[in-house]
């Protein structure tokens, strides 16, 4: 039966059709988490700072300024590894996908949320990759947008940052004409 009105749509002329098919096909340009390189120098700093966290128990009980019980041990160990876990899970819980139509934003780690920015809703977009990121290969591609839940959205980490940005910069011109958008300055 389905495959009866099938035939019998795609007899009829294009106008009358009830739905047509779509122009564009969604293309992907980025899907994934922020490269843990991008965070190099903020991991660096984690990693000293729970190396002074350790040291100081190994310090006092070495000098033997102090006894530090068997919890005290624990719990600088312990500080110590959530010291350096931090920026490890906070790239971790972030994914992006950036397609020619939108960008999702996705992140959590039990409970998941997920916001979408279409970009004939962007305003203006950024980028921007320090000495360190050009030699890592990764960048901050930064949107602003009139969407009322996502009005800034900073993507860090990026992987080859400067073709993805060229290319979102294109797509939002495309985007925006198709759709008819007008920017209009009152001032």
């Amino acid at each position: 039966m389905a495959e009866q009105d099938k035939d019998r749509d795609t007899d009829l002329p294009g106008e009358q059709r009830p739905h047509k098919p779509a122009d564009d096909r969604e293309e992907v340009y980025f899907d994934g988490p922020p490269l843990l390189r991008a965070e190099l120098g903020r991991t660096a700093l984690c990693l000293l700072i729970a190396a002074v966290i350790v040291a100081i128990p190994v310090g006092g009980a070495y000098m033997q300024w102090f006894s530090t019980p068997w919890w005290g041990w624990l719990a600088a160990i312990v500080a110590a590894v959530l010291t350096v876990a931090v920026p490890i899970i906070q790239l971790k819980v972030m994914r992006f996908r950036i397609t020619n139509y939108r960008i999702d934003f996705e992140r959590g780690i039990l409970a998941r949320k997920i916001d979408t920015l279409e970009l004939w809703h962007v305003d203006d977009i950024q980028f921007r990759q320090s000495l360190l990121d050009r030699i890592l290969g990764v960048g901050t591609i930064t949107v602003l947008s009139n969407d009322d839940t996502t009005p800034r959205l900073e993507m860090p980490g990026l992987p080859r940052p400067r073709p993805l940005f060229d290319s979102l910069k294109q797509r939002i011109i495309a985007v925006k004409r198709q759709r008819g958008v007008i920017k209009m300055d009152l001032g």
